[in-house]
């Protein structure tokens, strides 16, 4: 499983021009899904991201977790993450799971970030053309691989 986690000022998912998830101060997280993923990654990550200190305490130091800071959370799925580009100029998305693997485990790890945030999440839809919107605070982004864990 590999998630871009973005903090952001705010974020948004428009689907067919109408706005599907909308927050302000909290993260953004595109999360890839691949075939090998089981309900370990999915409880690791989930407790990974809600707990990633990458907030400013009161020092401007990134010392405070999202849930510490009370902020919001949007998920949303993107199998482009997985994309291998070492062939030719066309990615392939191979590894990226299919929509009957991956619908149930995106749905599973929706459920595991908001029981570790204390609260819902906003989605995105999968499968859906979705223009995501945000304005990324700091810059801060941070990518992770839960077959990287080291």
């Amino acid at each position: 499983m590999l998630a871009v986690v973005q903090r952001v000022t705010s974020s948004s998912v428009t689907i067919d021009g109408q706005v599907k998830a909308s927050i302000n101060k909290g993260l953004l997280i595109l999360v890839g899904i691949e075939d090998a993923d089981t309900q370990e990654d999915i409880d690791w990550l989930s407790t990974k991201i809600v707990n990633l200190r990458i907030f400013n305490d009161a020092e401007g130091v990134m010392n405070v977790s999202v849930k510490e800071d009370g902020g919001d959370i949007i998920v949303v799925s993107q199998f482009t993450l997985h994309a291998s580009t070492k062939k030719g100029n066309r990615p392939s998305y191979l590894k990226a799971s299919k929509p009957d693997i991956a619908i149930p485990l995106y749905t599973k790890f929706v459920t595991a970030v908001e029981a570790a945030l204390g609260k819902p999440v906003q989605t995105g839809e999968f499968g859906a053309d979705m223009k995501v919107s945000l304005l990324n605070d700091g810059p801060v982004t941070i990518i992770i691989d839960t077959k990287n864990k080291a």
